[in-house]
């Protein structure tokens, strides 16, 4: 089984800006190609797991979701992180949907998917629901911490304040 590092994408990989719906509104966060690039040498599978209820709330259409999401994976193939694959939930929160997260669908699609082990893998996101898909999923977290959306400190199993403190996280630690 391979392992992943399953990626919250808004505010975890590129600058949170609420219900992003233009393409040129995207923003990398420091560090975050440079930490992607090297843990996928590294052997990690890199899978978005993104919710983006816009399309459900009508503030965005699926075609400006997909306009976004294009944008930003010719942008990492561009600069050497090849994201193997994105799962997104379109539904809101009231709809109760198995893909959402704290829910684990998306996950559990991604490593049938593509033959990974959860237990082998990680969640990275910056919000609580990231954090719990991951740990309802069985793999290991890491909640990027922000004061937008503050996690307690025992939900996730490490807390970074940036990429370079997740790569090393990440890099450390080959029994995951």
């Amino acid at each position: 089984m391979k392992r992943a590092l399953f990626l919250d994408r808004d505010g975890t990989i590129i600058v949170e800006r609420g219900y992003l719906k233009d393409p040129d509104q995207i923003e990398v966060l420091p560090g975050a190609v440079d930490a992607l690039r090297k843990l996928a040498r590294e052997g990690w599978k890199l899978i978005i797991i993104s919710n983006q209820s816009g399309v459900g709330r009508g503030l965005m259409t699926a075609a400006e979701m997909n306009a976004v999401q294009t944008k930003f994976l010719r942008s990492m193939r561009t600069q050497g992180v090849e994201i193997t694959a994105s799962y997104f939930c379109t539904h809101t929160p009231d709809e109760h949907c198995e893909c959402r997260k704290p829910a684990t669908l998306s996950i559990e699609r991604a490593a049938h998917e593509h033959a990974i082990s959860a237990q082998q893998s990680w969640m990275i996101g910056d919000r609580e629901d990231d954090i719990l898909c991951g740990r309802n999923a069985g793999c290991s977290t890491i909640w990027l911490r922000n004061k937008q959306f503050p996690v307690t400190a025992e939900l996730p199993d490490y807390i970074a304040s940036n990429w370079a403190e997740i790569y090393e996280r990440i890099s450390s630690d080959t029994d995951v």
